[in-house]
């Protein structure tokens, strides 16, 4: 059978039974011996009022034979027949079948014919109009999206709009052209964009994640402060600033702490988001210092203590990473839904990380034994293997990862990249060179792991291998930033090809003009090539919308270069802070003789 064959749409209800009953009497041989006869019924059994289904012979002919086209490989003969039948009938199963046959052929323009015809029709049907948005939507034709979403959104009921209103960005997110979706989006809620209450905050929120796919990030700002504006104790508009700040818009914070003051106390969920965007942006004290208090506040809020339990464990406050994550471990151990469970085996496996670094190898090894989720077993393994290679023993470390059982092809894939993961962890670049190699090799549509592969050459100290993997990578991908981003900073890091090191970073920020990484490596190529007022001004956005020890680096060395010497060993000092062994900041501060 081809598996990319579309399989057969169930046929019209009422045809069903009947359909099945013509099939199998013509597979009956002529020879055949009739079944006996029913039973009759016994006496006490009352037989059962028949209700006729309306299906005249004129009909059910025509169904019939319009199901037998669809299924036996004509669906445009099928087509025409259902939605004949449709039409005459005014039957919403029939119109619905109809575009289920036109799916079935993969012509688009059939089922919003027939959907169309439908929702003519039954002018009140928001069924059919539901299947009009969607099929324009999957056509990509975006400008006739707006009349079936506001018919939508106006007839749906009151109790059902918000959910509606919410579920739109979901409902554009294949389409192209974003910015002309934002525009259909905000027509189709216009009338709301200018009321008050829940729905209006709604449609703003709405407007705001299009405005965010679109890459219209200042105009996301200002639409949730429209929607904070109507309801500040709403988490919606909070949560769409959370977004935002994690896209690098420092100024929608001031949004989430107001949501915060006004919030009622038991509304964890723009708290908890809150935690973890910090956590993301580095501000790992600031998450922690919310954490504390929300744990203070509501001691039984288990998820808190898991992240919580994260951040002590990232900054290497072991004693306090234990406390946090055990708490963890007591809340949820009579719960058994899956989420917990992912959560325990979490919190098991950063409790194997901090006795491994402690040297408690047999500890390790308890918390390990702890995690029975089959699901998580690699994970696990990993741990394992970790432990080993801690050990001395890293060929043991590697044969315990080889060999794990393969389920699928993702399973062999999961190996190679955990292996080499593991021996990038111990600076054995040449083997996390070849494992890669062994991963490209056996799944050459792998475009990160050509990446990596690229990057533990450069750190076996063969620029040209890497410039070739990732040239390589940039023609089979040619929108693949981080290649650019990579080739030219390592460029630009050993001060040679300057303008071609420019011209690549430039690229890359054209394809992500938001990552804080990519603006560290433009802001450093502009050092290099002597334009320091221009690569001050880019570092210090860079390192305000993530801060970051590497960043920390490159901005204290074009301050210290501009006679700025305090402020140089400030920044160094945070980027300590927040990553206390950064091999680019230690050697930058060992070069200018700077104590730690």
């Amino acid at each position: 059978m081809n598996a990319s064959r579309p399989r057969p749409q169930a046929c019209h209800p009422l045809l069903k039974p009947l359909l099945a009953l013509a099939l199998s009497a013509a597979l009956v041989p002529s020879h055949a011996q009739p079944a006996a006869p029913p039973e009759p019924p016994s006496p006490a059994e009352e037989p059962e009022a028949i209700a006729n289904s309306g299906l005249t012979a004129p009909l059910f002919y025509q169904l019939l034979l319009g199901e037998i086209n669809a299924l036996s490989g004509d669906p445009g003969a099928g087509y025409s027949l259902i939605l004949d039948a449709a039409r005459r009938e005014r039957d919403a199963n029939l119109y619905r079948r109809a575009v289920e046959v036109a799916l079935q052929a993969r012509s688009g323009e059939a089922a919003l014919g027939a959907a169309r015809a439908w929702s003519q029709d039954m002018p009140d049907s928001v069924e059919a109009q539901r299947f009009v948005l969607q099929i324009v939507l999957a056509l990509n034709r975006v400008d006739e999206a707006a009349t079936p979403l506001r018919f939508i959104i106006e007839r749906t009921p009151e109790a059902q709009r918000l959910e509606t209103i919410h579920a739109i960005p979901q409902a554009f997110v294949r389409v192209s052209d974003k910015p002309r979706a934002v525009a259909v989006v905000r027509e189709a809620l216009s009338g709301l964009l200018r009321a008050r209450g829940p729905q209006a905050t709604a449609a703003w929120t709405t407007v705001g994640r299009m405005e965010i796919a679109a890459n219209q990030l200042p105009q996301a700002l200002v639409a949730a402060r429209q929607a904070h504006g109507i309801e500040p104790a709403s988490p919606f508009p909070a949560l769409l600033a959370l977004e935002l700040m994690e896209k690098g818009q420092p100024d929608a914070e001031a949004l989430v702490l107001d949501h915060l003051r006004q919030a009622p106390p038991d509304d964890v969920s723009v708290s908890l988001t809150y935690a973890r965007v910090l956590s993301d942006l580095r501000r790992n004290g600031d998450a922690r210092t919310l954490l504390q208090d929300l744990t203070r506040r509501i001691p039984t809020l288990a998820e808190a203590w898991l992240l919580l339990g994260t951040l002590h464990a990232q900054d290497d406050q072991t004693p306090q990473a234990r406390e946090a994550l055990q708490k963890y471990l007591d809340l949820t151990s009579a719960t058994q839904d899956e989420r917990a469970r992912r959560g325990q085996t979490q919190a098991y496996l950063l409790l194997a990380q901090i006795a491994e670094k402690q040297k408690d190898f047999a500890g390790a090894t308890q918390w390990l034994d702890r995690i029975d989720n089959a699901e998580d077993i690699m994970a696990v393994q990993m741990r394992r293997a970790s432990l080993l290679a801690r050990q001395g023993q890293l060929p043991e470390a590697r044969a315990l990862l080889r060999t794990q059982p393969e389920r699928s092809p993702d399973d062999a894939r999961t190996k190679l990249v955990a292996e080499a993961q593991l021996l990038r962890e111990f600076k054995a670049w040449k083997e996390a060179y070849e494992a890669y190699g062994e991963a490209v090799a056996r799944f050459p549509e792998g475009e990160e792991l050509l990446y990596d592969q690229a990057m533990m050459a450069e750190r076996m100290g063969q620029p040209d291998e890497m410039e070739r993997l990732l040239r390589q990578l940039i023609d089979r991908q040619p929108d693949h930033h981080h290649a650019y981003n990579a080739l030219g900073y390592s460029l630009a890091d050993r001060n040679q090809r300057l303008p071609e090191a420019k011209q690549l970073i430039e690229k890359a920020v054209s394809l992500a003009p938001d990552d804080a990484y990519i603006q560290d490596s433009l802001g450093w190529v502009e050092f290099r090539l002597g334009n320091t007022a221009r690569a001050l001004g880019i570092l210090q956005a860079a390192y305000r919308k993530r801060p970051d020890a590497e960043i920390a680096a490159h901005l204290g060395e074009v301050l210290w270069s501009r006679g700025q010497r305090d402020q140089a060993t400030a920044i160094w000092r945070e980027g300590l802070l927040l990553t206390s062994d950064n091999e680019t900041l230690l050697e930058t501060l060992r070069r200018f003789q700077v104590r730690p």
